[in-house]
């Protein structure tokens, strides 16, 4: 009997500290009333250099892009820190993106791409939440930034026998983040609205897909596509600085937007 009851007042122990810690109630998670702590994800890097064009990489373009996001929040919104998942060209886990984010308790995580598609005429902006939804048609997509995976040692001990090839695997996905897609389309729509409006791009939308990134993160969370770098146009523009300076600040002024909105609710 007092087994019993030492091992009730541990697992109780271990309950109470997951919702205090994890950002959950009794009732489920809860996406955050206020914009504190954003982390700010340049998508690859290292000797991951994530989808190629006809002269440069992916791990460039969103690092650059990413650095700036932060400059401009760091200096127009300063009650809010920024937290970068690398200032550099390193690698790093995909899992450890997400814990980065988690272990900061962050209330928003913000995740840099660019795409790639076989067709190069394809072209347009993306912003993904996750989701399941129209998952058959985003598939090429999802899988090409969840193999990243492959390049990690005992990649799948870490991830527990998850192979980002196989649909199958991807079935748990819908278990959790229901309680922050709202607050992740929110801005993700603000986004997409702010590439078209603000710096002429073309937008393909907002869009659901599991991304590892955003299921294992525990708060409101996106995943930028800047562009096609297989696209002969799209590359040039995502190369040049001025570019990429319009990018990143609107996807300053739609965080921005997005904290005002949260706050005023």
């Amino acid at each position: 009997m007092k087994r019993f009851k030492v091992k009730n007042i541990l697992i109780f122990s271990l309950v109470t500290f997951f919702f205090l810690f994890s950002g959950f109630s009794a009732d489920g998670p809860k996406a955050p009333d206020r914009l504190r702590r954003i982390v700010i994800d340049a998508g690859h890097g290292g000797k991951d250099p994530g989808a190629l064009g006809s002269y440069s990489k992916e791990k460039d373009i969103t690092l650059a892009v990413a650095l700036q996001v932060g400059k401009y929040i760091e200096e127009y919104l300063p009650g809010v820190e920024v937290i970068y998942t690398r200032k550099s060209d390193v690698f790093l886990e995909l899992k450890e993106r997400s814990n980065i984010a988690n272990r900061n308790r962050a209330d928003l995580f913000i995740s840099i791409h660019c795409n790639a598609a076989a067709n190069k005429g394809v072209y347009g902006t993306e912003t993904f939440v996750m989701g399941t939804k129209n998952f058959e048609a985003n598939f090429d997509i999802v899988k090409r930034e969840n193999s990243v995976i492959t390049l990690e040692e005992n990649y799948q001990e870490n991830y527990e026998g998850f192979d980002p090839s196989s649909p199958e695997s991807y079935m748990m996905f819908n278990l959790t983040h229901k309680a922050y897609i709202s607050n992740s389309i929110s801005l993700a729509a603000k986004i997409e609205d702010d590439f078209t409006s603000r710096v002429n791009r073309s937008s393909r939308g907002v869009k659901q897909a599991p991304f590892y990134v955003l299921w294992t993160t525990s708060m409101p969370s996106v995943l930028i596509e800047l562009g096609f770098i297989s696209n002969t146009n799209e590359e040039r523009f995502l190369n040049n600085k001025d570019n990429q300076a319009y990018l990143a600040s609107a996807i300053y002024r739609s965080i921005k937007a997005y904290k005002e909105e949260l706050e005023e609710i």
